[in-house]
Formats: structure tokens, C-alpha cells, sequence
């Protein structure tokens, strides 16, 4: 993968709806994928973050320097296209092709390699699962 990546027309349409050209590219925290925000979501989570961090402890500094270490605003050329750099592809375990996954106020760019993330027993299961404990008992 060279790290220029067309940006699949739905998405470009959104964020060009929402008037936002400017995007933040970091790895993610808990899975080897990168998360894409457009820059307004991201000043959002970013002073969400902050508002639970205090500056007076030493340990908070340290977690908003790491947050904070990896972050690099990317923009689409006029082709919709990104450039992705090669750290960030090698540090999500990209090499080749790449799948975008839409997760609601931001982008996970990931490997697509056909590894599924949960199979659909396990998917049903566990979706049964978390319905039952918080949903409200739906009237038949």
C-alpha cells in the first residue's frame, strides 16, 4: 500500500454536507485499525477528554501526551483521495488493501484481509444478549 487512499464517495458526501474538509488521522486506542474524524467531531472528543483529565496530575499529563502523540490532520486532495503515512499503515498492521467502516461520528480504516470480526453465532448471541439487559420488554 503506497498511503494514498480514495475515501469512498458516501463518506466524502457526509463530511462535505457537514462542511468539514479538515480530517484527524490516529491510531485507534483499543483495536489495529486507524480512526478517521472529521475535525469537528474530533475537537468534540478531544474536549471530552480533557474535561475528565486533570493537568495537575502527572499521570493524566502523560495520557493526554500519548492521546495526543499520534494525532496528524490529513485532508482529501481534489480527487477525494488521502494520503495515509506509512507509519501509521504499518503501526495498524496495514500492507494492502484497505476496507473503511463507518461508525457513526467518525471512520475506522482497517486491513481487509477477510478476517471477520465476529462471527454471526457469536454476533447474535451476544447482540441477544446486551438487548435483553438494557432494552425494555417490547409489548407483543
Amino acid at each position: 500500500m503506497k498511503g494514498r487512499a480514495f475515501l469512498p464517495a458516501p463518506f466524502r458526501k457526509t463530511l462535505q454536507a457537514h462542511g468539514d474538509d479538515s480530517l484527524v488521522l490516529r491510531p485507534d486506542v483499543y483495536q489495529s485499525c486507524l480512526a478517521l474524524y472529521p475535525k469537528s467531531v474530533w475537537s468534540e472528543h478531544l474536549a471530552s477528554l480533557k474535561a475528565r483529565l486533570n493537568k495537575w496530575n502527572p499521570q493524566h499529563q502523560l495520557i493526554l501526551r500519548k492521546f495526543m502523540e499520534d494525532v496528524e490532520e490529513v485532508n482529501l486532495d481534489a480527487s477525494g483521495r488521502l494520503l495515509i503515512p506509512k507509519k501509521k499503515l504499518e503501526d495498524a498492521g496495514i500492507t494492502a488493501d484497505i476496507k473503511f467502516l463507518g461508525m457513526g461520528d467518525y471512520i475506522e480504516i482497517w486491513k481487509n484481509d477477510g478476517e471477520v470480526f465476529m462471527d454471526q453465532e457469536s454476533f447474535r448471541k451476544a447482540m441477544t444478549e446486551l438487548m435483553n439487559d438494557t432494552a425494555e420488554p417490547t409489548p407483543l
